[in-house]
């Protein structure tokens, strides 16, 4: 299977498509939608169909982010924190 760089993937960039998972990793389209039901059935990942239109015409995706893993914090100051 193609878990592991999915899954390493996303810890990465975070929240994304399952197209632009399959364009980044180079694993064909149907073989990263395998991988994110398996990765969701474990419990790895979350993940939602989505529709998007293209030209009014509808288009199905999958959208993912890992499961319970929150990206760390931006460096710099933040809004509303004083100092």
């Amino acid at each position: 299977m193609h878990n592991a760089p999915i899954l390493q993937h996303l810890k990465k960039h975070g929240q994304q498509l399952d197209s632009e998972i399959a364009a980044a990793t180079g694993i064909p389209l149907p073989k990263v939608r395998i991988s994110l039901s398996d990765l969701s059935a474990r419990g790895e990942i979350s993940r939602c169909n989505v529709t998007r239109f293209d030209d009014g015409k509808p288009v199905e995706s999958i959208l993912c982010r890992v499961a319970g893993f929150i990206p760390p914090s931006a460096p710099g100051r933040k809004p509303g924190v004083k100092s």
